[in-house]
């Protein structure tokens, strides 16, 4: 984690800034850059937002995302990926998807890199929470592990290869293993 500035800026004075590449948050006036995606969390962000994508944004029922910014609860987190349900999607005036997300997503995922702090990601995950999103994962491709935290429930643990995980109900009609999750580390 690299703290790209020492000041203490304000959440409006943050969103001022030109993006950086990889992406900085805004987290409890501190300004963090996130550490840029390796081969493993690229391959599974790669497949996975397809994957969400195939199920659920046919019907119009919901949308994965790549590396969206999402600013709200005076935070600015660019999770790996998030979906969003259908009717939530922020539009612009023509209807079109908008450029900035002032709300919580529905579901965040989280693909854990090798000098990521873990901490600081179930911190996201758990501000997600505490915002309105359903569910959030935390995926340890070295670990093979998947993290699953709903809203006021224990957090559950998933790393046996035939484990189904759970999805959120707009999305119940895809199904994945852990195996499955893997299984793109292989392809």
């Amino acid at each position: 984690m690299v703290e790209a500035l020492s000041k203490t800026l304000t959440l409006a004075e943050f969103l001022q800034l030109p993006e950086t590449k990889p992406a900085s948050e805004y987290i409890d006036g501190q300004i963090i850059q996130k550490p840029m995606p390796q081969g493993k969390h690229s391959a599974i962000q790669g497949e996975f937002v397809p994957a969400i994508n195939s199920v659920v944004k046919p019907k119009r029922i919901a949308r994965a995302f790549p590396e969206l910014r999402c600013t709200f609860g005076d935070r600015s987190i660019v999770s790996d990926i998030v979906v969003f349900i259908w009717s939530r999607i922020p539009r612009d005036e023509n209807g079109e998807v908008a450029n900035t997300f002032p709300v919580a997503p529905d579901w965040t995922i989280e693909i854990l890199s090798p000098d990521q702090s873990q901490t600081k990601v179930t911190k996201n995950i758990l501000h997600c929470l505490k915002h309105g999103t359903q569910m959030g994962w935390l995926i340890d491709p070295d670990e093979q592990t998947v993290f699953v935290f709903r809203p006021k429930q224990e957090i559950e643990v998933f790393d046996k290869l035939d484990a189904v995980l759970p999805m959120p109900f707009f999305a119940s009609e895809l199904h994945l293993t852990i195996k499955d999750l893997f299984a793109w580390l292989l392809e």
